[in-house]
This record gives structure tokens, sequence and C-alpha cells, in this order.
């Protein structure tokens, strides 16, 4: 079994592992996906890949949060850190807004 490019903390937070793959966050239908990179993360815009395969073509690891090996329901809230060490604040009730996606805290190293 292959490493994960992230781990599972507490009940709504991700932490990116791997540099070289992308995080595809997909939280339920009615939710826009999140990509997630080295450097941060963003609303992801384009076609979301049909399957695991497609996305590992494009250097990208899919995640759907409301998978039983995740966290197996949507979440209105979702933290993320990068492998920066900047976590990440995803509001899914503040979509649409500056609010959505913002820096919940910045580690120093």
């Amino acid at each position: 079994m292959t490493e994960k490019p992230f781990l599972v903390s507490g009940r709504n937070t991700l932490i990116h592992k791997i540099r070289k793959l992308d995080l595809l966050v997909i939280n339920g239908e009615d939710h826009p996906p999140v990509v997630v990179t080295h450097k941060g993360i963003k609303e992801f815009v384009g076609k979301v890949p049909e399957n695991k395969r497609e996305a590992k073509q494009l250097d990208m690891e899919m995640l759907d949060v409301t998978s039983i090996d995740v966290f197996g329901e949507e979440k209105t809230l979702l933290f993320v850190q990068t492998i920066n060490g900047k976590e990440y604040k995803v509001d899914y009730s503040k979509y649409g807004t500056p609010l959505f996606i913002k820096i919940h805290q910045e580690n120093a190293f």
C-alpha cells in the first residue's frame, strides 16, 4: 500500500504531506471543490476528474471528505494545514465571500 499524501486530524482537519501531489478536496455535491498545493489553497476551477486515476495523471489526489476513510460526512468548516506551515480555514457557509478561504494560523519554522 502506498503512503497517502494527507493525514486526517481530529474531526475536521486535513494535513497535506506530499509536495509533488496536490489535494483536490471534494465536500459533497453542493460545495465547490478546493485544491491544496504546497503553496496554499484556493477554489478549484476547471473540470473535476472523473476518477482517482484521472486525478493522478494531473498530479492530484482526489479526496472526498464524505468518504468513510476521511470524515464520513460533509463539513461546513474544514481546516487544512499546508506543507508551507500555514493552516487555512475553509468555511463553506461563507462561499462567495472573502471569508470562504482564510489563513487561520501561520507557523514559523
